[in-house]
């Protein structure tokens, strides 16, 4: 069965020293050989991965890179989404820029078009959706 866990907020950067605020949604296939993680372990490592100076293209690749190490699902989607405040501090100041960026792994990498990152995309959707945050 596919599992979805959703971290925020989100923070690190190396380049600028600026803060970068988002979320983390982490995707698993698991096997039946997978060491399952408590939903509160997700958080941790997210926070240990993500709370160190870095860009957000390496912090991403080293949290698919620890969650294979120590999960081994069949399938693992990490996706991060960020507000960079470089780009609202310094240069362009633009408040409303966005960078989302993903890393796939195993089943999601052979046909995730097809089969894996419109159910990604949706479940990312209604996450967002203010209505599904109340209930």
């Amino acid at each position: 069965s596919f599992r979805l866990v959703q971290k925020e907020p989100v923070r690190s950067c190396s380049h600028h020293f600026c803060p970068i605020m988002g979320r983390l949604w982490v995707g698993l296939m698991p096997n039946e050989h997978s060491n399952l993680l408590g939903l509160s372990k997700y958080s941790r490592l997210a926070e240990w991965v993500m709370g160190r100076p870095q860009i957000q293209e390496e912090a991403v690749t080293q949290m698919a890179d620890l969650l294979m190490s120590r999960v081994n699902p069949d399938g693992l989607a990490v996706v991060m989404e960020a507000d960079h405040f470089c780009m609202h501090w310094r240069g362009v100041k633009d408040a409303n820029s966005k960078m989302i960026n993903s890393v796939m792994r195993g089943s999601f990498l052979k046909d995730p078009v097809k089969k894996y990152f419109p159910l990604l995309k949706n479940i990312i959707r209604l996450l967002k959706m203010e209505s599904f945050k109340k209930v």
